[in-house]
């Protein structure tokens, strides 16, 4: 293992390329920590330890995927959070709008025209979501504390001054979206999957330190251990596969013949990723973002569709949110598998190149044991997202910690992928070179 750590750092090709990587990201969390124009960077420090690093139920996806720079207010506030709401609304509208699907199977230039899209659509979020974050900081609803401090977190309530603060989240988001371009083009891995990894590790130390203040290190101990326990399971289910064996006849092309090996179709049991867990979150956000805006004035009786939604769908330690979101993320992984693999197509291109599946014929008996296999698969993987989600309710509940708990949820399934995937590319690398690679 530390002869092929030194390998690593005696190739100059891959040297640079890693560290070119590790200098973006350098400048990623530098960019963190740097306020916005007109935020009181001492009121913000105040409420942050008021509140312990936490926020409120709303923030919490957004804050986990800008490592904690949304409750800084920093001009990296937003995170890569608009890029990938924007990719996962790109690729959905691939099943409603025909010219979408037409562009995607056109190649690398219909691709090129459909990731255009995705960073217009970007850049429009970051608009839509930083003027909310400016409007939530300046209502005082950002942190949930009464202390004045925490109702003047911005100096100049002018409307230039708003404007300036929009504008410099908005280039926050662009400047992200270029730096993960320049890390896939000139360093290791996918650069927007480093960015996203790096933005969730950055919260790993101040999660688990805060367990260990507030619960003593006996606990912090049994939470390491079992947040062990929680990542070997997370990398074995995420390797695992079904293997549908595919054969290809042989055919004839002028003198040369082609065809006749052997593959697979790899289906993994998670298929979907991390995208259900996000659907989920951010579908459970929106009731509680609606009633927050419609809190009564002083004196006043709350409405009851408000008061029924702060007693079940802001707290993530009740057991109805924790069911609701359980059911929502099953169906959720269903839903997200049925529009990225499609049966029809892949039975459809088999067929054309000459592969079956041994024991089905080709075409539509092709597709529906396709479908039927899929479909078992899923279903353990749904289950499986669904249970490492409620990882984080559960030690809300039961240790303490916050909603960004590391070890569950989508932080641990975003750490485990890409890393797996970061370090598969490394070892590729390596194979290339040395022709011994870092995994055995």
């Amino acid at each position: 293992m530390f002869n092929a750590i030194g390998r690593i750092f005696r190739t100059p090709d891959l040297r640079r390329k890693i560290g070119f990587t590790l200098g973006i990201v350098a400048l990623f969390r530098l960019g963190s920590f740097i306020p916005a124009p007109f935020v009181d960077f001492g009121n913000v420090q105040t409420c942050l330890a008021a509140n312990q690093g936490g926020a409120s139920g709303l923030y919490d996806l957004v804050n986990l995927f800008s490592g904690g720079a949304l409750l800084q207010l920093s001009v990296f506030a937003l995170g890569i959070m608009p890029y990938i709401t924007a990719s996962i609304i790109v690729q959905l509208l691939r099943v409603v709008i025909p010219h979408f699907e037409t562009l995607y199977k056109e190649g690398q230039s219909g691709q090129g025209r459909l990731t255009q899209y995705t960073r217009y659509l970007t850049i429009a979020l970051a608009v839509l979501q930083s003027t909310t974050l400016i409007t939530v900081a300046r209502s005082g609803a950002l942190f949930p504390s009464t202390d004045p401090a925490c109702s003047a977190l911005i100096t100049n309530d002018a409307w230039y001054a708003i404007l300036l603060m929009v504008i410099t989240m908005t280039a926050g988001t662009g400047l992200i979206m270029w730096m993960g371009e320049l890390i896939t083009e000139r360093g290791i891995g996918n650069g927007m999957s480093l960015l996203i990894f790096t933005s969730i590790a950055a919260t790993f130390p101040g999660s688990l330190w805060a367990i260990g203040i507030s619960r003593g290190w006996d606990i912090f101990a049994m939470v390491l251990a079992i947040g062990l326990l929680i990542v070997v399971a997370v990398v074995f289910v995420e390797q695992s596969q079904r293997r549908i064996p595919v054969q290809y006849a042989k055919r004839m092309v002028g003198r040369r013949t082609y065809g006749g090996n052997n593959t697979y179709i790899p289906i993994k049991v998670n298929m979907a990723g991390v995208v259900p867990v996000i659907f989920a979150s951010s579908l459970l956000y929106l009731p509680a973002l609606i009633a927050q805006f419609n809190q009564p004035a002083p004196g006043e009786e709350p409405q009851p569709w408000v008061t029924w939604i702060s007693n079940y769908l802001t707290q993530g330690d009740h057991p109805f949110y924790m069911l609701l979101y359980f059911l929502l993320i099953v169906g959720f992984t269903y839903f997200y598998v049925a529009i990225t693999f499609n049966p029809d197509e892949v039975a459809e291109n088999m067929k054309k190149y000459g592969g079956f599946i041994p024991g089905i014929r080709a075409g539509r008996p092709t597709a529906e044991y396709l479908d039927y296999v899929l479909t078992r698969v899923t279903l353990p993987g749904s289950l499986y997202l669904g249970v490492v989600a409620l990882i984080p309710l559960i030690a809300l509940a039961l240790v303490g910690a916050n909603a960004n708990f590391p070890f569950g949820g989508a932080s641990i399934l975003i750490i485990v992928g890409v890393g797996l995937e970061t370090v598969k590319q490394i070892d590729a690398q390596l194979q290339q070179r040395h022709y011994e690679g870092l995994l055995r």
